[in-house]
């Protein structure tokens, strides 16, 4: 079993060197992302504004007076700060995965880094799936509910505007795309599960009632406290969830092809012996 390690074993001191070494690229590839994000960091608030621009056009509004304020002289600089912290993690972060998995790789198996790497490329393409259905579709679709809500000045009523903040519009997207990056996570976190015989299909699908009524409390304490973000984002979490059963499905399929295969071989060997 030793064969399948390709590195050999290594002192404490040699880990702590190793991870030390990993931690500074990190942090410096977070730190380069950082600065880069934060000399466009208003370039990069306005390509985040762009999805209440929609909302105002879906509210048949005049898109020249939507506006975001900031009521603290503070405020806008630390939302800069903010975007550029956000922007530096989601740009670092392929350096942070892969150093991560130098990390990890020489204490795994041969197998299992090759059970490994696919999950490491797949975990950040199903969070830009998840960012991009916030960015394009439910971050309009919450501001344009929001904006249903003002009231035109009339006969005996006030008029009342939606003026929003800039450090919570911001506070409100950033919700939003790392609760939807996080739940795209689900097939992967099952199907690791699933390969290390952890979770099984058949018991994914006998607990998927809870699973139902978890999506809602998990959507309720993630979003903000309306009814169209809630159900957006418990409705891709119970596809997701059934995706997740058939993912742990065709595993263990695989797990049971190559368990054949082995037995296979082995009675091949038996038989040679015998001969």
């Amino acid at each position: 079993m030793s064969g399948d390690i390709e590195d050999k074993p290594q002192p404490l001191i040699e880990h702590l060197m190793e991870l030390r070494t990993r931690l500074m690229w990190s942090i410096g590839a977070f730190f380069v992302a950082f600065i880069v994000c934060f000399i466009f960091a208003k370039h990069l608030f306005n390509a985040l504004v762009f999805p209440y621009k929609w909302a105002v056009i879906w509210a048949h509004l005049d898109v020249s007076k939507a506006q975001l304020i900031y009521t603290a002289p503070q405020e806008f600089f630390f939302t800069q700060v903010k975007v550029a912290m956000f922007g530096g993690l989601v740009i670092a972060f392929p350096i942070i995965a892969a150093q991560i998995y130098k990390f990890v790789a020489p204490g795994l198996y041969k197998n299992e880094r090759a059970a490994f790497l696919p999950f490491l490329i797949a975990s950040p393409i199903l969070f830009l799936l998840g960012a991009s259905l916030v960015y394009f579709f439910f971050t309009p679709m919450v501001m344009w509910f929001f904006l249903t809500m003002q009231q035109a000045p009339g006969e005996g009523d006030v008029a009342i505007s939606l003026l929003p903040k800039v450090s919570e519009y911001l506070s409100l997207i950033m919700t939003l795309v790392f609760s939807f990056g996080l739940v795209f996570q689900l097939p992967v976190i099952t199907t690791l599960l699933a390969r290390v015989g952890l979770l099984t299909s058949d018991w994914l699908r006998e607990k998927r009632k809870f699973a139902i009524v978890m999506a809602f409390i998990v959507a309720a304490v993630l979003t903000p406290p309306d009814p169209m973000s809630q159900i957006g984002l418990a409705l891709p979490t119970i596809i997701l969830y059934e995706i997740a059963i058939y993912a742990a499905r065709l595993v263990e399929r695989q797990r049971a092809r190559d368990a054949a295969t082995e037995a296979d071989g082995s009675s091949d060997v038996a038989k040679t012996d015998n001969v």
